[in-house]
């Protein structure tokens, strides 16, 4: 299967294992599973980390991307179709416009988005799988 990371399931699977559900972690260690990594995460990290509302354990923003490579994840960038069609994802209550990207780019690339975010099932009628 194909998964793509939420910004927490990824955080988390660095620096606080212990918080994502046995499920999550045994996805993301299974080397027979391609897990992927969107610059939409790396994006919020490093625009949370600018403004004070994220600190990292020891590491900058920039290193997250070497972290990320270490951990065997794809890294995967926004295309200019995702962009573009974003306007077809319906609306909802969900506000976080990197939730709702990283929603979008899941559905557009058929993968399962594993997230705790409890929020984002609102999306299912559009195609997103989730995993937790």
């Amino acid at each position: 299967m194909s998964y793509l990371l939420d910004t927490h399931a990824f955080l988390w699977a660095v620096f606080s294992p212990d918080k994502l559900s046995r499920r999550a972690r045994a996805t993301i260690a299974d080397p027979s599973n391609a897990v992927n990594l969107s610059s939409i995460t790396l994006w919020e990290i490093s625009l949370k980390f600018a403004l004070g509302k994220l600190t990292l354990k020891n590491a900058t923003p920039e290193e997250m991307v070497a972290v990320a490579r270490e951990m065997g994840l794809a890294l995967i960038g926004l295309s200019a179709e995702e962009s573009a069609s974003f306007h077809q994802l319906p609306s909802a209550a969900h506000r976080d416009p990197f939730d709702r990207m990283l929603a979008w780019q899941a559905i557009q690339r058929k993968l399962v988005l594993v997230t705790k975010d409890g929020a984002l099932p609102v999306y299912q009628d559009a195609g997103l799988k989730t995993l937790w």
